[in-house]
């Protein structure tokens, strides 16, 4: 049964792109749908902290509850599909920027956005992985379908202290790759090591710029940086190198040579999350299975609903290690 009233983490249409605030909200403010679901756990992610603070235009209703994922309990359900107790996890599909999303102990979703819990993880395992841990899924299946495979390279992850490249080193390194992982956080090699990378190199020992090809150094490359490093990346891939591109923390724009792309056939593939409900599911199942991180309770922490402006501070200032996971269950 929903409450009267229950905390809440909404942007309102203050400042600029609108601010964020934790709340109490009332039931009759839930947000369109078939299917009321307890939230359990939701993850951080810094889409969620540039909504929060205004510092991008992704708000397209106001209020609006933040979140991108999120995983929970159904209540009640208006289609067939659902019944109360089923575990579920919800993400992309407007979540956190067009509807309501996951910094509320209930939302109501359309049925068609929803996933049944795959077997083999937990509502917090999901969470825990996430828009990230999907990113990083997709990117796989992409690179595996243009030819990377164990034993035909070094396999480099950059920002690799972060969401996406904690669980891309950790489930690459599963699969059999040998993983470099490229980080500004030289502090942080025993973690990194950890999950699986054989080899830490330190961001502040490379020069970025350079010849239009350089060494063929690299089998494969996943890459949530761009900018300067995505330039360097293509110059230093080998023969029919593969680079996946998730993010831009780095910078959304780069500079680039054509010959890598000539005379070295390099693929550059762009990873788009919002695929059809098929590819999805594919790629929960194999998250739950082949793909699933081995350290997950390495890589996540869990954070109260309260602790979220504090975590958003330190996910845009770079002071996050792996993934932050909002749990309804403390405080």
């Amino acid at each position: 049964m929903v409450p009267q009233r229950f905390r809440a983490y909404r942007i309102h249409a203050d400042g600029r792109f609108g601010s964020g605030r934790l709340e109490r909200m009332d039931r009759a403010e839930l947000d369109a749908g078939d299917v009321v679901v307890g939230i359990r756990f939701a993850g951080v992610n810094y889409k969620d902290a540039l909504t929060a603070q205004g510092r991008a235009r992704l708000a397209r209703k106001f209020p609006l509850v933040g979140g991108t994922d999120l995983s929970g309990i159904v209540q009640s359900s208006a289609d067939a599909r659902f019944r109360p107790g089923d575990e579920v996890l919800i993400h992309s599909f407007g979540l956190g920027s067009h509807h309501d999303g996951g910094y509320a102990a209930f939302g109501r979703f359309p049925a068609d956005w929803i996933f049944s819990l795959p077997p083999g993880l937990t509502l917090f395992e999901a969470a825990a992985l996430g828009v990230a841990g999907h990113s990083v899924g997709i990117a796989l299946e992409l690179m595996e379908r243009n030819g990377i495979a164990p034993g035909r390279g070094k396999v480099l992850v950059n920002g690799a202290t972060g969401g996406v490249g904690s669980i891309a080193i950790d489930v690459l390194s599963k699969l059999g790759y040998h993983v470099v992982a490229l980080t500004g956080k030289i502090g942080e090699a025993d973690y990194l090591r950890s999950l699986g990378a054989e080899q830490v190199l330190d961001r502040a020992s490379v020069r970025f710029g350079g010849r239009p090809l350089e060494a063929e150094t690299w089998a494969g490359a996943l890459d949530s940086v761009g900018g300067e490093q995505l330039e360097w990346l293509a110059r230093t891939m080998q023969r029919d190198g593969v680079i996946a591109a998730i993010g831009n923390a780095g910078g959304s724009t780069f500079e680039g040579n054509v010959l890598p792309f000539i005379l070295r056939g390099i693929r550059l593939l762009g990873v788009n999350v919002n695929n059809p409900v098929e590819t999805k599911l594919r790629v929960w199942r194999r998250l739950a299975s082949d793909l699933k991180p081995r350290h997950l309770d390495r890589i996540a922490r869990r954070i109260a609903l309260d602790a979220l402006p504090q975590a958003f501070d330190d996910l845009l200032a770079a002071r996050v290690r792996g993934r932050q996971v909002v749990d309804f269950g403390i405080g």
